[in-house]
């Protein structure tokens, strides 16, 4: 295989992610995310209209055409957000939770981080996030806001 040679090479190549959600909706959680990170929907292979013409033509029953969804970093930096769709809902929190990071970072005054965050938070709600709690301890140069996707997958903004 050619490329297992350039693998042996270099075996400290970095390894491409794509996270991955396990949801009940697909699609409303992928419009969510890609929102949320300024992402965009996926297109299809080429040659190829959309998705399921593609998911067809590998034979991918018609039943199953909506079982998932995805969206990528238009810039091409970020990981691929998958979606799919699983039976069962959410029960326990999270084990794993994206940050992301709105504020500016230890360098900008924590009153412009804060102000930040909280036009995040709220643009996020208004697409169907939910707010949980702030995360603002005394004496700390930190702020940060707990919230949940609209399937009540958690994370962060800070």
């Amino acid at each position: 295989m050619p490329g297992c040679a350039a693998i042996r090479q270099n075996p400290r190549m970095a390894i491409q992610v794509q996270v991955t959600f396990d949801c009940a909706d697909p699609a409303r959680l992928a419009r969510f995310w890609a929102e949320a990170l300024h992402y965009r929907s996926e297109a299809p292979p080429a040659g190829f209209d959309d998705w399921p013409a593609f998911l067809r033509s590998i034979g991918v029953p018609e039943e199953e055409l909506n079982d998932g969804d995805s969206v990528v970093d238009p810039d091409g930096a970020g990981p691929r957000l998958y979606f799919q769709q699983v039976p069962e809902g959410k029960t326990l929190k999270n084990r794993l939770h994206l940050d992301l990071a709105v504020g500016g970072g230890r360098s900008v005054p924590l009153a412009t981080r804060r102000a930040r965050v909280e036009a995040e938070a709220d643009r996020l709600v208004a697409a169907g996030a939910t707010r949980l709690r702030v995360n603002a301890p005394p004496g700390m140069d930190q702020y940060g806001v707990v919230m949940s996707d609209p399937e009540g997958n958690e994370f962060c903004l800070h």
